[in-house]
């Protein structure tokens, strides 16, 4: 059995969810694995809130175990704290570092994030830059924009309109699962 370690924050933990078990983004990962009989396990990593520097900080605990897929989705809320595009950048990129160091044959693949219209920011298009960047960089499987063809959607989001519902979850899985199957 292998497994693949999703590392984020809340959208990965699936906050607001009835069951974030089974209706978060790896819960719904985890049975699209089980549908195809694949001898890989999920562990969901995800922590409400969680910033760039705060996955740093907490990564050594969530890599104690054997990775063979690691799946980083963290950024959204440093740019919401007013953590500059260049900081999580360094942040992102050091978690990536001891992962590899860790794990030198392990799979890489980066969820991107873009600031929410709603939110305004000058550094909008360095923010959603710096995936890309890092994705090249290292080399990672990619999604450009991990919320894409939800965000903004009211009936796909809780009241919060920040966080998914299980539709839309379920929606994030389907764009998501084809970059993952292609590291399995």
């Amino acid at each position: 059995m292998y497994n693949i370690l999703f590392f984020g924050d809340s959208l990965t933990a699936g906050y607001g969810l009835k069951n974030a078990k089974t209706e978060s983004l790896p819960g719904l990962i985890q049975q699209k694995i089980n549908a195809e009989n694949l001898p890989y396990h999920i562990i969901n990593g995800g922590l409400s809130g969680d910033t760039s520097g705060g996955g740093l900080f907490r990564l050594e605990y969530w890599i104690d175990r054997p990775v063979h897929i690691f799946v980083l989705e963290l950024g959204i809320n440093d740019i919401i704290r007013g953590v500059s595009p260049q900081t999580t950048y360094k942040n992102l990129q050091a978690i990536i570092d001891k992962v590899k160091f860790k794990y030198p044959d392990v799979k890489l693949a980066l969820m991107g994030m873009e600031i929410p219209i709603f939110i305004p920011s000058p550094f909008a298009v360095e923010f959603k830059s710096i995936f890309r960047k890092l994705a090249d960089a290292n080399q990672m499987a990619f999604v450009p924009f991990y919320l894409a063809g939800v965000a903004g959607k009211a009936h796909l989001n809780l009241p919060d309109m920040l966080h998914p519902s299980a539709e839309g979850y379920r929606i994030m899985a389907d764009n998501v699962w084809p970059v993952l199957h292609g590291l399995l």
